[in-house]
């Protein structure tokens, strides 16, 4: 049985560290939402009243936190607090320069150190089917692999520290742009009169095909359940998709990378959260799209 803080239990961590403790790990967990912490006991976690106190004994330290200078200040505590034997592994989503900051922190320490950002939503949070993206020393990547595993469906190492991130940075830009462009077609099939219904049988099938087309179509009753069965509520909020493309138009800048298509996407989502759907799914932007969002 392995000894496991897990820190963050958001609408990702709270899945993420329920399946920790249902692969029979001891889970010690700790947010500062006590509903937050109320939840994963019932899940079979057990409440820690601080971050020190979850990682003093552990064998592995899982984060799952809202941004950098969250994940700065959390490991400002569990570097010289947690064992040295300890495996630290963040999993939050945040700037390449942040995650090597702290990496370098912990090595320094005497931790081996993985950022380890996920794909795959609420969904696969709670199924343990994310995708995790690695960045680590390359010696410590099979101690990384498994300690994810129950939370996972596959783990790939990108590369070293902050590889990680870069490829979540990378692959969220592609989404929020592959996303408008799934809704902007959808929202043309409906006046052009084809069925929504219909059209997902041809788009899916042929070279328009994408993860936003056959896996998240943003209408209701067409294709897989997604949030848009709901109201476009829960899965990925609007919110966390602005802050990805943030990051990425943040990157772009800072090695000089052309990402247009990037930048009109945060646009779109910048104007779409300060409407007030920032809480939304980030598939409701074809409500916008639409000039529907009185329907939100």
């Amino acid at each position: 049985m392995t000894k496991i803080a897990f820190i963050g239990l958001g609408n990702m961590g709270a899945g993420m560290a329920a399946n920790q403790a249902k692969a029979g790990n001891e889970v010690k967990a700790f947010d500062l939402s006590q509903a937050a912490v109320d939840k994963a006991v019932e899940a079979g976690c057990a409440a820690a009243p601080s971050v020190a106190d979850a990682v003093k004994d552990a064998d592995l330290v899982i984060t799952m936190l809202p941004a950098g200078p969250h994940v700065r200040i959390v490991y400002g505590e569990i570097i010289g607090t947690a064992p040295t034997s300890a495996l630290l592994i963040d999993c939050s989503t945040i700037e390449v320069e942040i995650a090597r900051e702290v990496a370098a922190k912990a090595k320094a320490a005497g931790y081996r150190f993985a950022d380890a950002p996920v794909s795959g939503g609420t969904a696969a949070a709670a199924a343990g089917t994310l995708a995790f993206m690695v960045g680590c020393d390359e010696a410590d990547f099979p101690a990384v692999e498994a300690a994810l595993k129950p939370m996972s469906r596959i783990t790939i190492r990108a590369g070293d520290h902050g590889a990680g991130q870069a490829a979540k940075i990378c692959n969220n830009m592609l989404l929020g742009i592959s996303m408008i462009g799934t809704c902007e077609a959808i929202a043309l099939a409906k006046k052009l009169g084809l069925d929504p219904a219909r059209f997902f049988d041809i788009a899916s099938q042929s070279s328009g095909q994408c993860w936003s087309m056959t896996s998240y179509f943003p209408e209701p009753g067409v294709g897989p359940n997604s949030p848009a069965d709901r109201g476009f509520e829960g899965g990925f909020a609007t919110a966390m998709m602005l802050k990805d493309l943030n990051l990425s138009q943040a990157a772009s800048r800072s090695v000089h990378a052309e990402t247009p298509m990037g930048a009109k996407a945060q646009g779109i989502y910048q104007a779409f959260s300060d409407a007030g759907f920032a809480n939304k799914d980030f598939s409701a932007i074809i409500k916008s799209l639409e000039g529907k969002t009185d329907e939100l």
